[in-house]
C-alpha cells in the first residue's frame, strides 16, 4: 500500500514502513532525521518521476507501506464510545471521520465487509495519519453486531433527519454512534434496531450535512465537549 505527506509519515509505526520516495527538492530536515533514526530505507526520485502523483498533494513524499491491520471488534468492547459506519463510499468522509474520532478521543471504529469504503491511501492522506490511532473493526453482518453491542450494554444511537434533537439528551457512558451512508443514510434494519434515532436540528434552508460534519458534531455533543 501506498501513503503520502510528511504528517501521514510521521505517524505511521516505523516497523509497517517498507520505504519511503522523496522527491529531489524534498530537503525537510525533521523528516530525513525521522527516516535516518529510524533506520527507514529511502531513495529520491526525480521530479518526472513524481508527475504521476501530482492530483495526490504528496508533500514531496511517498510511503510503501504494509497494508492497514483490521482489528476484530471483540477488541473493541473495552471502549466506552464506538462509532459504526453504515456502508460508507466516500474515502475523504471516511478520513475526516477517523481524523474526529481520534481528536475526541475515539479509539475504536466499526465498518462492515462488504460495499463500503476501507482504509486505502486517500483514508489515510484526510485522517492525517490518525488511522495509526484509532482501531477499525470490519465486521459481515452491522445487524447482528449492534445486537451483540446491546447485549454487552452499549446503548446504540442512530443518525437521521427524524429523530429526536440532540441537544435534549444526556447520554450514558457505553454508547454507540452509527452514521449513515452518504446518499441513502442507514439501512432501515439498522435503523430499526438502534435504541434511539438521533437528528442535528436545522435552521436554515440546508436540510442535511456532510457525514463527516454531522459525525463530527454528534461525537463532540455526546462527549460532553
Amino acid at each position: 500500500m501506498q501513503s503520502f505527506g510528511k504528517n501521514v509519515l510521521l505517524s505511521t509505526e516505523p516497523k509497517k514502513i517498507k520505504k519511503v520516495l522523496l522527491s529531489s527538492n524534498q530537503n525537510d530536515s525533521k523528516i530525513i532525521d525521522y527516516l535516518k533514526k529510524n533506520n527507514i530505507h529511502y531513495e529520491r526520485l526525480n521530479s518526472q518521476a513524481f508527475l504521476k502523483y501530482n492530483n495526490l498533494n504528496h508533500q514531496g513524499v511517498i510511503i510503501i507501506r504494509d497494508d492497514y491491520d483490521y482489528c476484530q471488534l471483540d477488541e473493541l468492547l473495552t471502549e466506552d464510545f464506538l462509532v459504526i459506519l453504515d456502508h460508507l463510499e466516500d474515502p475523504h468522509n471516511f478520513g475526516a471521520i477517523i481524523r474526529t474520532c481520534e481528536a475526541a478521543g475515539i479509539k475504536g471504529i466499526i465498518i462492515p465487509k462488504d460495499r463500503s469504503v476501507t482504509v486505502n491511501e486517500t483514508v489515510m492522506k484526510t485522517s492525517v495519519g490518525t488511522t495509526e490511532y484509532v482501531k477499525i473493526a470490519k465486521v459481515t453482518n452491522l445487524v447482528d453486531t449492534i445486537k451483540k453491542l446491546q447485549k454487552e450494554n452499549y446503548f446504540i444511537y442512530g443518525s437521521a433527519m427524524n429523530g429526536q434533537d440532540f441537544n435534549t439528551l444526556s447520554f450514558p457512558t457505553k454508547k454507540v454512534l452509527v452514521i449513515g451512508n452518504e446518499g441513502k443514510g442507514m439501512s432501515s434494519l439498522v435503523q430499526k434496531n438502534c435504541d434511539e434515532i438521533l437528528k442535528i436540528p436545522m435552521k436554515g434552508k440546508v436540510n442535511s450535512l456532510n457525514a463527516s460534519v454531522s459525525a463530527a458534531l454528534l461525537i463532540y455533543k455526546m462527549e460532553g465537549y
